[in-house]
């Protein structure tokens, strides 16, 4: 972690999250480095649909017609996120925590990663296979984290 915000740091790039199920888990762990300050710019914890309709901005229909859970909330939210806090790389999840609220279709441990590093944008599915809520949650914030290191080399 700490050498992630000192890479952010070192190329000059600011960071700003939306998270849903991981409901602050990923910008309190780069929070919880010193010299955060330097690259953290924003982090909202949109949890309900409310939250990301009314502060990201996603249209409602768009929750309406494919769920919160979905490629397509996941890309509002981060090009929306974008938008708002003007960092150079933006990063939405969305997903299914458990332990109960899944279906077949989406399952406990399906999570949605979206980044955007200026104007490329990328929606990461992933299936976490634990029924943990809180190894959900973890095994997300490191994946974004993955896909943040791999996107700054």
């Amino acid at each position: 972690m700490e050498s992630l915000v000192r890479r952010l740091a070192k190329k000059k790039l600011k960071i700003s999250i939306a998270e849903s199920c991981t409901g602050g888990l990923l910008a309190s762990s780069i929070t919880s480095i010193s010299g955060a300050s330097k690259v953290f710019n924003l982090g909202l914890v949109t949890y309900s649909n409310q939250a990301k309709i009314k502060i990201l901005n996603v249209n409602k229909n768009t929750i309406k017609r494919y769920g919160a859970v979905s490629r397509e909330c996941c890309l509002a939210m981060v090009n929306n996120l974008s938008k708002i806090s003007k960092a150079n790389i933006n990063i939405s999840i969305t997903g299914i925590a458990g332990p109960k609220g899944g279906t077949k279709q989406k399952p406990v441990g399906l999570v949605y990663i979206g980044i955007k590093k200026n104007n490329k944008t990328s929606i990461n599915r992933c299936v976490f296979r634990s029924k943990k809520r809180s190894l959900i949650q973890k095994a997300t914030v490191k994946k974004a984290l993955n896909l943040v290191f791999r996107i700054i080399k």
